[in-house]
């Protein structure tokens, strides 16, 4: 297993292809997997745009969600900030590989059915902001080198603000950071996840890769890890290349469940609540991007919740 450059939490110089892309995603779960939320930040610079999301999800509660795919390219080529009509948002590298804490304030849309995103996304407008902090739990992956990206597992401190209501956070959580291009949302299908397990096992798995106008692959190409929970200092990641995934998929291609198999362990997925997003290309094709804070059940009797996304290129 290679081990990541602190120099990679910086951005990166782009090649000349048009999808070129950047991305920072971080999500959070808390232990009882009452509440979850993530964020993503997609820098394009060769279309002088940025797309940035942001939500908070919770069993019984409706979506809250903000999401922008024109904000402005900020002018300092290593700026982490974002800033869109009733969005502002920041982001720091505090310590490279150890730690690093977002910034929003915003005004995002609360939805009673998350599939609203796909289409007219009516709901209520509320304020929305967090100051987080992600804190390395123990070590942070690189991935093999079929891409430039890094996994880290975390812990999660901080608030979140929605309305009038602030609410202290004490979570677990997964950042990961890639850069290259292109990535193309509208011809490459895929599942991601990653969590924690209730014996302190962290995973994190990619497959079912497929191309426009099927499911999930029935094949086993992937990428995943295990981080081993029974020493507080292990830093030595199990590593996989073949994950199995199914799906059953209901209301409105969202997944009712799934199953994901690597390294002899067998996870069975419960979407918990789902923040989508609508994806479209300047040509006019529609990518949809379903992720979902989740309940994970090993066959082995062990539990634990985290993310777990699908994405759906054109189905024609």
């Amino acid at each position: 297993m290679g081990t990541p450059s602190p120099s990679d939490e910086r951005r990166h110089t782009p090649d000349d292809q048009p999808l070129w892309n950047e991305s920072y995603y971080l999500d959070w779960f808390t232990d009882d997997g009452a509440l979850g939320g993530y964020l993503r930040i997609g820098f394009y610079p060769n279309l002088n745009r940025v797309w940035y999301w942001g939500c908070i999800v919770g069993e019984g509660r409706r979506l809250v969600m903000v999401t922008s795919h024109d904000a402005e390219l900020p002018k300092d080529p290593q700026s982490l900030e974002v800033r869109a009509d009733g969005l502002w948002a920041d982001h720091s590298v505090d310590a490279p590989l150890e730690q690093f804490s977002v910034n929003l304030e915003s005004f995002a849309l609360e939805l009673d059915d998350p599939a609203d995103m796909y289409h007219d996304q009516r709901g209520t407008l509320v304020p929305f902001g967090f100051e987080l902090d992600f804190t390395t739990d123990r070590a942070a992956y690189l991935w093999p080198p079929i891409q430039t990206r890094m996994e880290i597992p975390c812990k999660v401190h901080g608030q979140v603000m929605v309305g009038s209501d602030t609410i202290d956070i004490d979570a677990w959580g997964q950042r990961d950071h890639s850069w290259g291009g292109p990535r193309d949302w509208w011809m490459m299908g895929w599942m991601w996840s990653a969590g924690r397990l209730d014996d302190g096992t962290r995973f994190h798995a990619v497959g079912g890769f497929h191309e426009p106008g099927g499911g999930v692959s029935d094949g086993t190409f992937g990428i995943a890890y295990l981080l081993d929970p029974d020493a507080s200092s292990s830093t030595e990641f199990d590593e996989f290349d073949e994950v199995r995934v199914s799906a059953v998929f209901g209301h409105e291609g969202l997944a009712d469940s799934a199953t994901l198999e690597f390294g002899g362990l067998t996870l069975d997925v419960e979407p918990i609540a789902w923040a989508p997003v609508l994806l479209v290309h300047d040509d006019g094709r529609e990518a949809r991007f379903p992720r979902a804070l989740a309940r994970f059940t090993a066959r082995d009797g062990r539990r634990g919740h985290g993310w777990i996304e699908f994405n759906q290129p054109p189905t024609t």
